[in-house]
């Protein structure tokens, strides 16, 4: 009989793993020869983990698999709650891993948990009275502004690791941030906006839908 999986590693123990190696040596060092090293395990024994040989794809699953569980706790709600709550969800989850916003924007979307996240989007879209095909486009817009979001956040922490200009002597391309005085009013604005922006965009599709 073929022996089984390693007891002492789980299928998270192994996307911890993977992600790790990607906020360490970037997208192009994940593989799954890689992963099975760093967990001390052979590329093999890996397969018996995870069926499919695409590593980055489970990765994605695992990341999306808790954006899921989130938005259930909100079925009972409103449905502009509902979306709030997958919205909040996702780009909460993203911001767990520096290279998050890489890794989902690295293929399709098709795994299992990323299709049922989609289709509660389109079902409550259908539900609010929209036809099928505007509430998939509403859902692909709903992810859309997610992700874009997600990624300026990954930015802002990105640029706010770094060292600053001023320690190092350096100047700085916004060194002349003063003549955009209203970029700058808005910067001191509370809130990030993204709750405002997704309620705005939620507004044009219920107006386009009515």
């Amino acid at each position: 009989m073929k022996p089984g999986p390693r007891r002492s590693i789980s299928q998270a123990d192994i996307v911890d793993a993977a992600f790790e190696i990607l906020e360490q040596k970037g997208f192009a060092a994940v593989s799954v020869r890689g992963v099975a090293a760093a967990l001390g395990l052979t590329p093999t024994a890996l397969y018996t983990y995870f069926p499919s040989k695409n590593a980055l794809r489970a990765m994605v699953e695992q990341l999306l698999s808790t954006v899921r569980q989130a938005a259930a706790s909100e079925t009972d709600a409103p449905w502009r709650d509902q979306v709030h709550a997958h919205a909040d969800a996702l780009r909460a989850r993203l911001a767990e891993h520096a290279g998050a916003i890489v890794l989902v924007t690295s293929g399709p979307l098709d795994g299992r948990h990323a299709l049922g996240l989609n289709e509660s989007l389109v079902a409550g879209f259908v539900a609010d009275g929209m036809p099928h095909a505007d509430a998939a486009r509403a859902a692909l817009a709903v992810r859309a502004y997610v992700l874009g979001v997600a990624a300026l956040d990954a930015a802002r922490r990105a640029g706010a690791d770094e060292e600053p200009a001023a320690a190092t002597g350096e100047n700085t391309l916004w060194s002349d941030a003063a003549a955009f005085p209203l970029t700058e009013a808005a910067a001191a604005t509370p809130g990030d906006g993204f709750a405002w922006g997704l309620d705005r965009l939620l507004d044009g599709l219920e107006r386009h839908a009515a």
